[in-house]
Parts: structure tokens; sequence; C-alpha cells
């Protein structure tokens, strides 16, 4: 199904092709002067297929082609838009229908990886959100039947990824995490996402419900530390991560702040290090944006604690989940970490 213009400019569909350092240096946005994603590992034996990677969050979707010929993978123009998910189901499977519909293009019957939070019944595509508030309304839904019948495709050609998973496996296939037999992927932003690789496994962690110190894992790692922490220890009123980096803001207090949160992560971090024997870590999310400014005390802290390990950021960011996300349909031919 391709949707008219008109009717995703309603909804607010922004279309924005990856360019920037990264895009240059590793992706192939619908242009022929861009390089490809060239993976550690090769599956020639796969025929060249063209998929739609989406990744969907409690209020945002985006979308794009992603194209895999055995080598290498191309992204192209990524489609994304804001959708209130406190509203009802129809409502929020019409605006993911038109963001995924404009990134669809010209393709009709193709697959579709989708990258979603939890709890989710991922096989079977039904949501189990029901007490976070967004997307309440698809409580116990087949979201994998409402999509394929609102996108006219195939049911079976609708597969789910748990999004913490869909960022490690992207990032593991061809971004910062390539290298590592063993890692653990974090996203720090709004909340904590998490996942393991073991080998060629890879699970959900789950660790942003981790006891930690006086609460829980999410409680130190996400944005709401940086608002109750500053807003406590310097009476400092902060909307995020991005406020701090503002000229605006005594550079001190910043620093201080960033300082405490490298510590913290170092803390929680060195015990999953050691235990699973992770030779890397890779960070993404929003706050990983500002690594420069916390990562010296995280590596301190690790190796004060004789942990060994290499902490990367994110290459591919916010197109690491669109790749993971279209996992499953390179599995079907091949396991990608084989």
């Amino acid at each position: 199904m391709v949707l008219k213009n008109e009717i995703c400019e309603k909804i607010g569909v922004r279309k924005r092709i990856v360019l920037g350092d990264v895009g240059r240096q590793y992706w192939n946005a619908a242009t022929d002067n861009t390089k490809s994603i060239k993976p550690e590992f090769g599956l020639d034996s796969i025929i060249k297929m063209t998929w739609i990677g989406v990744d969907i969050g409690g209020s945002h979707i985006s979308a794009a082609q992603v194209l895999w010929d055995g080598k290498d993978v191309h992204v192209g123009t990524i489609c994304d838009a804001d959708v209130n998910t406190y509203r009802s189901a129809n409502e929020i499977i019409a605006d993911w229908t038109a963001v995924i519909g404009n990134a669809m293009g010209k393709l009709t019957d193709c697959k579709i990886g989708i990258a979603m939070p939890g709890p989710f019944d991922y096989p079977n595509g039904i949501s189990l959100v029901r007490d976070q508030g967004k997307m309440r309304s698809l409580y116990g839904l087949s979201v994998k039947k409402l999509l394929s019948e609102s996108l006219t495709i195939s049911y079976e050609n609708i597969a789910f990824t748990n999004d913490a998973e869909a960022f490690l496996l992207g990032e593991s296939l061809v971004g910062a995490g390539r290298n590592y037999e063993n890692s653990l992927g974090l996203t720090l932003g709004t909340g904590l996402g998490s996942a393991f690789k073991i080998g060629h496994e890879i699970k959900d962690a789950k660790l942003w419900t981790a006891a930690f110190q006086d609460g829980i894992a999410e409680d130190y790692l996400g944005t709401n530390w940086f608002k109750k922490y500053a807003f406590e220890k310097h009476g400092l009123s902060i909307s995020g991560v991005k406020d701090l980096l503002s000229e605006d803001i005594n550079s001190a207090i910043a620093d201080q702040i960033f300082i405490e949160f490298g510590y913290t992560l170092g803390e929680f971090l060195s015990p999953y290090v050691i235990r699973l024997q992770c030779q890397g870590v890779v960070l993404g999310g929003k706050i990983a944006r500002a690594a420069d400014r916390f990562l010296p005390q995280t590596q301190a802290y690790l190796k004060k604690s004789h942990c060994s390990v290499e902490i990367t950021i994110s290459v591919l960011e916010d197109r690491a989940a669109l790749i993971g996300a279209c996992i499953p349909f390179i599995s079907e031919n091949k396991p990608p970490f084989a």
C-alpha cells in the first residue's frame, strides 16, 4: 500500500536523507556517492533483498528501506513522525501505517521488520503494554494483524524484534559492535534499554529493572536522573542532557553532573562486564551523544575495578534498530553471526 504524500503530511511525517559525518561514511541514502555498510563477515549466498526497517517508540516512529545483498547494507530515506499513542488503537495504527507506507514507496509485497519496546509477544505480534499509559489501547491486540490489514501485505511478512535487541543486532552486524564476540549494548535516554550478545545470540537484558544503589538501574541511568540530580544538588531545572550542553549553563556545574553520571555508569557496568566476559560495550541513545563529557570517568572506574573492556559509541545511532529489525529476514537464509 502506497500512501499519498498529503495523507502523510497530515500527521507530520518527515522524510530525511541520512547524511552528515556518519552518513557519508556508512550510508547509501538513495544516492550513488555514499558508501554502503560492509559487515566484517560475508553472507554471499543471499540474493539481493529490500526490506522495510521500522523503529517504534512510545511517541515516535521511523522507517526506511533496508537493502541487503549478502555483503553490504544500504539504508534509504528515513521517514519519521511523532505519534500520540495515548489515543485509540485505530488512530495509532493509522499513523504508523502512514509512515511505513511512505517508506515503502513503490514497493508492494515486501517484508517489514519492526523494532518494538516491551512488554510484547514478539513471535505473535501482540502488544502486552498495559501500565505505561502509552499504547495502552493496543493491549491484547495483534498489532501484526492490524498492520498487515492496514498495509495490505501478508501477515507472514511482518516480524517483530525487541527494540534493545534490534539496536545491538544492527551495531553487531555492521556497526560499532561488529568485532565483539561477547558484548553489552545500552541505550541511554528517557529510559534504559539493554541487550547482551553472547556468541551468536543476542537477547534483551532487561537491566532497567536491575537492583542498583537505592532503587533500580533506570533511576540512575536515564534522563530523569539528570533532572533530579541537577535540581537537588544545584537547584537547576533542566529538561534533559541537552540543556547541560548549553552555554547558558554554568560549565563547572555541568561538568560535575557529567562526572557523577560517568562514575555511576562505571559502577553499574562492572559486574555485568566481568560476569559475561564482555570484550565491548556499545552505547547508544541521546545521552550517549554527550559521551565525551562522562566516559572518561566511566573508564576510570572500570580500570580501578580491574575491569578491561572497550566502550564504543554507536556509529549507526537511530539507524541501528532499523537494520536490526530486519535481521530475522537475513536469518531465514543464514545466521547473521555465524
